[in-house]
């Protein structure tokens, strides 16, 4: 495969963020889309050269959008020799359920859900890395989003250890672009699934890449310019006021409506998660009841069920 590019990104990426180590087992995030494919197939291309040994696992979540088909992406997995799992999930039904206030699905919550799936299936199939296809492109649309609407100068991470789920958060595609990524998929006929999200394509993120790509037509020195700014810490120069009393304060989040049956609902704050329920000897009354993680994936894979969660924390 002609895949000399992206691997020397991904080299270059590995070498200046420490990304892989002996003995990794590396779950890829695979949504079907060009970026995951590429990177999917470059970390196997690049294991086989590696001066470290690590295995690499594709991992899709069936998210739940209707006519994604993944036979061709399947075969082409077993082609190569890729280990490769599809997860199911019921993703979309919750989405479906904390629409935005337009009624469109909510893009941050999704991938929020996106990434807590891969990284609670990496860790079934005993992985200790998650891999995800975002590109130099997407750290700079990041970026510039968080200097909108958040006023502050900040992007993703290569590295960083999740350390609530226990598991390492990698990105070896921060040094590529996303024409190099495109180039290299239709070179090599890499197979992939086009998302049937309604949102597709008419994101946010998509406005940001849209004016940046019309900004690099005229001042393409910028575009290498971008990436060398994330890390150029020699040249980082900001305002520091001298008297700044100001307190961070948390943003109150709203709790999120996972699974509702009946009177029964799974909500989630944070990373807490609470089954509300209406109690038989107080109908009227209203408990809220702190549950495990592996008791919420239960309740939502339908393994077990409300009644029994309850019957277990009242003995």
């Amino acid at each position: 495969m002609k895949l000399h590019k992206i691997l020397g990104d991904i080299r270059k990426a590995d070498q200046d963020y420490g990304l892989i180590q002996d003995g990794d087992r590396i779950g890829v995030g695979v949504s079907g889309g060009k970026d995951s494919m590429v990177l999917l197939t470059a970390l196997h291309m690049y294991a086989k050269f590696c001066d470290r040994r690590f295995k690499v696992v594709g991992i899709h979540i069936k998210l739940g959008f209707p006519n994604m088909e993944f036979q061709e992406v399947t075969q082409f997995c077993e082609r190569l020799g890729i280990e490769f799992h599809q997860i199911d999930s019921k993703v979309y039904e919750i989405l479906k359920r904390n629409l935005d206030k337009n009624g469109r699905i909510r893009c941050s919550l999704c991938s929020k859900f996106k990434k807590a799936t891969v990284n609670q299936a990496a860790k079934d199939l005993h992985c200790n890395k998650v891999a995800f296809g975002h590109h130099s492109d997407d750290a700079i649309e990041t970026l510039l989003m968080n200097a909108i609407h958040g006023g502050k100068l900040a992007t993703f991470l290569p590295k960083m250890h999740l350390s609530n789920d226990d598991i390492t958060f990698i990105r070896p595609l921060i040094y590529a672009h996303e024409n190099d990524i495109l180039n290299a998929q239709m070179l090599n006929d890499i197979p992939f699934v086009k998302s049937t999200c309604p949102n597709d394509g008419y994101t946010e993120r998509q406005a940001m890449k849209d004016m940046l790509n019309h900004f690099y037509e005229q001042y393409p020195m910028a575009k290498k310019n971008f990436i060398r700014m994330l890390y150029n810490e020699e040249q980082l120069c900001l305002w520091k006021r001298e008297d700044d009393h100001k307190r961070i304060k948390e943003e109150a989040r709203k709790p999120i409506v996972l699974l509702q049956e009946q009177d029964n609902t799974l909500l989630q704050r944070g990373h807490k998660t609470f089954l509300c329920y209406h109690p038989q000897e107080n109908p009227a009354m209203l408990r809220k009841l702190k549950i495990s993680d592996d008791e919420k994936e239960a309740l939502l894979h339908h393994t077990t069920t409300f009644q029994e969660i309850i019957a277990k924390y009242a003995k």
